[in-house]
C-alpha cells in the first residue's frame, strides 16, 4: 500500500473523477433500462456501483476524504430503506479502518520526532496498525513501564491533504447532496475545513484528553484513557480493549444497543457540564463498549482531535428553548430563537409554524424513554427534505449562528447513532441532570430545598 498521496494534483483528480463517475453511471443505468431491466432493480444497482465508487475512493485518499465520508456515515440512518442498504456497508467501512501506512514510513515518523532509539521507549510495538483513520492510524504496544498503549502516528503530508481533499469536495457539493435527504453537505465541509489546524495539533488533543481523562477517572459509566506521552505527530495513550460500537451497531444484544446508546447521551450531555469541552467527533469508530462487573458496560471513549470549547457547558438558550417549546410557549420560544440569531431580523415567521417544526425534532425529549429508529430519523430527514412540505419551507427560513454549528452537528450525528444502535433511550433523564436551562430554576430550589427537609 502507498504513502498517503501528497500530491495535490493526484489527489485532486481521483476526486475530480467521482462525479464523471456518478454520470457515466446514469448513462448505464439508462442503457439497462432501455435493454428491459426494471428500474427498481437498476436503481438499486445504480446505488451500490455509486457507493462502492465514492467510499472506495474516499478510504483510500484518507485525509479530508475519508473525513467527509466518516461524519457522512453517522447520517444513513436519514436515507430511505431502499438506497440505504448498498451504502450501509460502504459507509461503515469508514469507521473502523482505511489502508496502512507502509511500516518504514511509520518507522521513519518515529524516529523523528521520539528519536534513533525510539524502539527503546517500548517492550513491545507492532508494525501492523490495529485502526487507521483520517490523518493518522493507531499502533498497539507495550509502554517501557508495562503498560500496554495506543501509539498514533500522524500521515505525513495530512495536512496538506486535508484542505486539498475538503476544498475538492466543495466544488461539488451538490452531487454529494441526494446522498443524505435534508443535509446541506456544503457547511459541513466548512465546517471540516475550520477545525484542520485543531485536527492536526496532537498537543492540543493531548490537552482534551487529559481534561477527560482526569474527570471521568473512576467514572462508573465511562472510561477515557490516560495520554503517557505526546510530541510533534505522535500521540501514545493507554491501551483500552471493548467492542468498537460499529459491532454493536451490526450484532450487539438488545441489552448492549441500550446501554451504549444510554452512555453515548450521558457523555454528550455531562461532557461539556464537567470539563468544558464537547467531544466533537461522535461516530462509532471511537467508542467502545467495555464489560464491567457492576454495572454491566461501560463507554471507551477515543480520540479528541476534534472538539468545542465551551466553559460554561453547553449554551443556556439550549436548554431553555428546549424546555419551553415542550411546554408549547410559541411566542418565548421564537422570541428567545432571535435573541440568539436562529431568526435573522429581515425574517418574519409565525411562533406557532415554528413550534410545529421543532416538536418533532425534539420528541425524544419528551417521553421518559424513546426508541430511537432508523424509520424515525428517516420520517425526520423526509419532513425537512421535501419542498412541498411546510417543514421544509420553514427550516429554509432558519439561520445556524456559528456559535451553534459544531453543537449541532454533534447533536445531529449522535442522534444517528443512536438511531442505527436502535437503542430505548431515557435522553430526558439526561438533558435533567446536565442541560443548563432545561430544568427551571425554581424547580431546582424545589428539589434542594425538599433534600434539605429531608
Amino acid at each position: 500500500m502507498s504513502d498517503l498521496p501528497r500530491k495535490a494534483v493526484t489527489r485532486t483528480a481521483k476526486l475530480a473523477a467521482l462525479p464523471l463517475g456518478f454520470a457515466g453511471r446514469a448513462t448505464w443505468g439508462l442503457g439497462k433500462r432501455i435493454g428491459g431491466k426494471s428500474a427498481e432493480i437498476v436503481g438499486r444497482e445504480l446505488q451500490q456501483r455509486t457507493a462502492e465508487q465514492l467510499f472506495k475512493v474516499l478510504g483510500e485518499l484518507k485525509g479530508g476524504a475519508m473525513k467527509f465520508g466518516q461524519a457522512m456515515s453517522v447520517f444513513e440512518s436519514a436515507l430511505p430503506e431502499e438506497v440505504a442498504g448498498p451504502y450501509r456497508a460502504a459507509l461503515t467501512k469508514l469507521q473502523e479502518a482505511a489502508p496502512p501506512m507502509p511500516t518504514r514510513t511509520v518507522h521513519s515518523v518515529l524516529e523523528e520526532r521520539l528519536g534513533e532509539d525510539w524502539s527503546e521507549l517500548f517492550v513491545e510495538f507492532e508494525d501492523k496498525p490495529s485502526a487507521a483513520a483520517s490523518i493518522g492510524q493507531v499502533h498497539r504496544g507495550v509502554w517501557h513501564d508495562g503498560r500496554e498503549v495506543a501509539v498514533k502516528v500522524q500521515y505525513p503530508g495530512a495536512g496538506e491533504a486535508l484542505l486539498s481533499d475538503l476544498t475538492q469536495l466543495s466544488r461539488f457539493a451538490r452531487l454529494l447532496g441526494p446522498l443524505i435527504p435534508g443535509m446541506d453537505i456544503k457547511p459541513l465541509i466548512a465546517e471540516l475545513r475550520d477545525r484542520v489546524s485543531e485536527e492536526l495539533d496532537y498537543g492540543l488533543e493531548a490537552q482534551a484528553q487529559k481534561a477527560h481523562a482526569e474527570e471521568f477517572a473512576g467514572d462508573p459509566d465511562v472510561l477515557v484513557p490516560a495520554v503517557v506521552h505526546q510530541c510533534d505527530q505522535v500521540l501514545v495513550t493507554e491501551w483500552i480493549d471493548g467492542i468498537p460500537l460499529s459491532e454493536v451497531i451490526a450484532d450487539g444484544t438488545q441489552e448492549q444497543r441500550d446501554r451504549a446508546g444510554q452512555l453515548l447521551a450521558r457523555f454528550l450531555f455531562s461532557g461539556p457540564a464537567r470539563t468544558g469541552l464537547l467531544h466533537a467527533d461522535p461516530h462509532p469508530g471511537n467508542f467502545r463498549l467495555l464489560p464491567d462487573e457492576k454495572n454491566g458496560w461501560r463507554l471507551g471513549v477515543l480520540d479528541f482531535g476534534t472538539v468545542d470549547r465551551l466553559p460554561g457547558g453547553l449554551p443556556l438558550p439550549i436548554g431553555d428553548s428546549l424546555r419551553m417549546t415542550l411546554d408549547g410557549e410559541a411566542e418565548a420560544v421564537y422570541e428567545l430563537l432571535c435573541e440568539e440569531g436562529f431568526v435573522k431580523e429581515s425574517i418574519d415567521l409565525e411562533p406557532d409554524a415554528v413550534l410545529d417544526y421543532l416538536l418533532p425534532i425534539i420528541e425524544p425529549a419528551q417521553a421518559d424513554e424513546f426508541t430511537f429508529t432508523r424509520g424515525w430519523m428517516r420520517s425526520q430527514a423526509a419532513r425537512v427534505a421535501d419542498p412541498r412540505s411546510p417543514a421544509h419551507q420553514l427550516g429554509k427560513r432558519l439561520n445556524l449562528p456559528p456559535a451553534y454549528l459544531l453543537i449541532h452537528r454533534v447533536t445531529l450525528s449522535t442522534i444517528g447513532v443512536l438511531c442505527q444502535l436502535g437503542a430505548t433511550v431515557r435522553l430526558r433523564d439526561e438533558l435533567e441532570e446536565w442541560l443548563p436551562g432545561f430544568v427551571p430554576d425554581e424547580e431546582l430550589l424545589d428539589e434542594e430545598d425538599a433534600a434539605a427537609e429531608a
